[in-house]
Parts: structure tokens; C-alpha cells; sequence
């Protein structure tokens, strides 16, 4: 009778690795299902809304008291500023790809409008004329504009994308409409959002295919403008002076930066912890707005600073994956134009908390307090969710998965069955 075969010593390390394999291949899957690219937007996007929320009630709480107010006043006006922005978001997110289309020029041509009204009865806010009040409502036509403006380059540039290679192509009519959009905010002199739209414009241009020789002369000029605008200003010139200089007054142009680098200090790994910040206590202007990431740093420590970039990080790879995986020119290019915006703006933020870059008095997105620019970014991110949705397999995959309440009423009407007795 023949000896039962032994199994290899060598046969185990195979089968480890195979399961290891599959394990991989399984974590792998689930990042390139279909649907990820929505649940990333979604999560990520939720989750930095009411991180923001609760911090703007901790760092505004204090400033709030000493102006005679409620400690809830500027928590209870970005709750209600939150609550408008998710029906438009939502709303956004169901939108087809064709509505988008089919808006970009007016959106375009209302923003700009707006835009203008402000030189006629804006309000002047931080030193910068791009407010507008109607009633009780204070508006900020800047932050429409920026969402306008993707939509639109994105039509335009799809439109035109096999005759980018020649210059005149890529530069008409992108350069006149969006060159005049911009101008018309350094206009109302916010620097800070006008190189947000010249980032966001740089982003559509590059995924559409512009040529890199056109680029290299778009920033040369550029640059050229902005030196020009900063040499204008005297304001200006002392925050970029005070930035590149080794000593400056503590008490005057480093004032702001140096108390925010203390409040990132403070924090070290674990934080103070929530509500405990020092810097609050009216001695970090913008504390609850521009400087808000570094309340994050002294309350929640590193852990939260660390938490808050990769949330950006999520909202940029789940970007970049819509723009990989959906076939239409029009989404790739306007997905990229809104990730050059949020992703770019919450950079020049956190530089300038951080002593990277100069104070330029750009809002943290989705966090800082401000209610124009998180209504439309919850509608920008809602419109890039809805690209999601229309990616390949994406609403057949949505459609197939049960809803949360059909679940758990199909639990719930689930007859018990009870084991029978021996």
C-alpha cells in the first residue's frame, strides 16, 4: 500500500500568499469600484463641514462674548449658511451633465454681472470691495463667480480641445472672459481670490491639453501682474516685506503670523484639547475665518492638522479619479478647474498659517467661517458628486444597492425563525 503523499514543505508559503494576494486585490477592488469616487466626495466633503462647524463655534465663541453677543452668534449664522448649502449640494449632485452644459454661459455672464453690481453698492469687508448687501443678505458675487467659470471653461475648452495646439485657439475666448472676470475682482482689490481664479483656470487649461510654451508665456504675465498689483499697494508690500524679512514688528505686520504659529506650537501631537485655546482669547485675528487651521493645530493638536489635510487629500484623489475615469471632455476639465480651486485655495491657506506665504486673507474651504464661500463650494463639490454619479457603472451600481430605510425595514419584516427542538 503506497504512503499517503506528503504535502511540499513549500506548498504553504503559495497558499499565503495567494490569500495575501486576494486580500490586496480585494482592498484594491473596493477602491476601484464604480461608486468610490462618489462615497469619497461625499464622506470627506461631510466631514470637513462639520469640522468646520464646530471649530467656528470654538474659536468664535470668545470674540463673540466681547462683542456683547451670544458665544453661539457666528456658530448659529454658519449652521444656517451649512444648512442652505446641503439642499443645493443634493440638488447639485442630481443634476445631469447636460443641465451643466446648458447653464455655463449665462452662469458666466450673471456672475459678472454681479461682479460689476459691486462697484455700484458693494460693501467694503477686511479692505476689500466684493461684498454685496441685499437686505439683511450680504453676498460675495467672487465666490459665484468661481464656480461659474469652471462650468464655463469647461464647455468652451472641450468644445475647442483638437485645436488647442494652436496658441490663438487656447487663448481666445479663454483669456478675454476669464482675464476680464478676474480683473473685475482685483478691481474690488481681493488679490486672494483672483489667484485662486487664476489657479483655477490654470487647472481646466492643463487637462485640457493647452500647450506647455503657452503656459510657460501665461505665467510669465501672470506674474508679471501680480508683482505689479502688490508694488500698488502699500498693505501689501508690508505683508511681503514682513515675510521675507528675518526680524519684523511683532506688534504690527507679524503680528497675526507669529500668534498663529504660536497656536500651532501650543498644540503640540494631541492638542489642548477642544474649546482649551489660548489664541482665541482675542489675540489671533481671524480666528475663527483665514486663521482657523490654527486653532485646529492648538486644540486638536497635529492629530487635527493632520486630519484636515488628509480630508483635502481624499477630495483631491477622488477628483483626479473622475477626471481618469469619465469619458466627456467637458467633466474632466471642469473637475479639474474645481480641484485647482478648492484643493489649491485650502494650499495657500494653510501656507500662510504655517509662515509659507504671506498673509493674502484666503478662507480655509468648507471650514472657515464665511457664507458665500461654503454655500458655493458645497454646490461646486456637489456638481463634481454629480460627475461621479455619471461615471461608467457608477448609476447602475447606485441603483442597485438597497437605500439605508429599505434595508431596515427588510430586517425589521424579516419573520423570525426559531431552531426546532431535538
Amino acid at each position: 500500500m503506497p504512503a499517503p503523499r506528503q504535502p511540499s514543505r513549500g506548498s504553504a508559503a503559495p497558499r499565503g500568499a495567494a490569500a495575501a494576494g486576494r486580500g490586496l486585490g480585494a482592498r484594491l477592488g473596493q477602491w476601484n469600484s464604480a461608486v468610490t469616487s462618489y462615497y469619497v466626495l461625499t464622506g470627506a466633503t461631510a466631514i470637513l463641514v462639520v469640522l468646520g462647524l464646530v471649530m467656528v463655534l470654538s474659536s468664535s465663541s470668545v470674540e463673540s462674548l466681547a462683542a456683547d453677543k451670544s458665544p453661539y452668534a457666528e456658530f448659529a449664522k454658519q449652521a444656517r449658511f451649512a444648512l442652505l448649502g446641503l439642499p443645493a449640494l443634493w440638488v447639485a449632485s442630481r443634476m445631469p451633465v447636460r443641465f451643466y452644459q446648458a447653464i455655463a454661459w449665462p452662469a458666466v455672464a450673471v456672475a459678472a454681472g454681479l461682479q460689476l453690481m459691486t462697484f455700484l453698492f458693494g460693501i467694503d469687508g477686511n479692505g476689500n470691495k466684493n461684498w454685496l448687501a441685499v437686505g439683511p443678505i450680504v453676498l460675495q458675487p467672487s465666490e459665484a463667480a468661481k464656480v461659474a467659470l469652471a462650468l464655463w471653461l469647461g464647455v468652451v475648452l472641450a468644445r475647442k480641445q483638437s485645436l488647442l495646439q494652436d496658441w490663438k485657439h487656447s487663448l481666445i475666448p479663454v483669456l478675454p472672459v476669464a482675464g476680464g472676470l478676474i480683473g473685475l475682482v482685483l478691481l474690488g482689490d481681493d488679490l486672494g481670490t483672483a489667484l485662486v481664479l487664476i489657479l483655477l483656470v490654470a487647472g481646466a487649461m492643463f487637462i485640457a491639453g493647452v500647450p506647455m510654451r503657452v503656459f510657460a508665456v501665461a505665467a510669465v504675465a501672470a506674474g508679471a501682474c501680480v508683482a505689479l498689483l502688490a508694488q500698488g499697494s502699500a498693505n501689501r508690500m508690508a505683508r511681503i516685506a514682513s515675510w521675507l524679512s528675518d526680524s519684523c514688528d511683532i506688534d504690527a505686520e507679524c503680528y497675526q503670523t507669529l500668534h498663529g504659529t504660536w497656536g500651532l506650537a501650543t498644540g503640540g501631537w494631541w492638542g489642548l484639547g477642544l474649546g482649551a485655546s489660548r489664541e482665541k482669547w482675542s489675540y489671533l485675528p481671524e480666528a475663527h475665518n483665514d486663521f482657523i487651521f490654527a486653532i485646529i493645530g492648538e486644540e486638536l493638536g497635529l492629530v487635527g492638522t493632520l486630519l484636515v489635510l488628509v480630508l483635502f487629500a481624499l477630495l483631491a484623489l477622488a477628483m483626479l479619479r473622475v477626471i481618469r475615469r469619465h469619458p466627456d471632455p467637458f467633466v474632466q476639465i471642469t473637475t479639474a478647474a474645481i480641484a485647482f480651486w478648492v484643493i489649491g485655495q485650502a494650499m495657500i491657506n494653510i501656507g500662510v498659517v504655517i509662515g509659507l506665504a504671506p498673509v493674502i486673507g484666503v478662507p480655509l474651504p468648507l471650514v472657515s467661517a464665511g457664507g458665500s464661500a461654503l454655500i458655493m463650494t458645497m454646490i461646486a463639490l456637489g456638481i463634481v458628486i454629480s460627475f461621479a454619479r455619471a461615471e461608467p457603472g457608477a448609476a447602475q451600481a447606485l441603483a442597485a444597492r438597497p437605500g439605508v430605510l429599505r434595508r431596515s425595514l427588510a430586517v425589521v419584516g424579516r419573520p423570525l425563525t426559531r431552531t426546532p427542538r431535538p
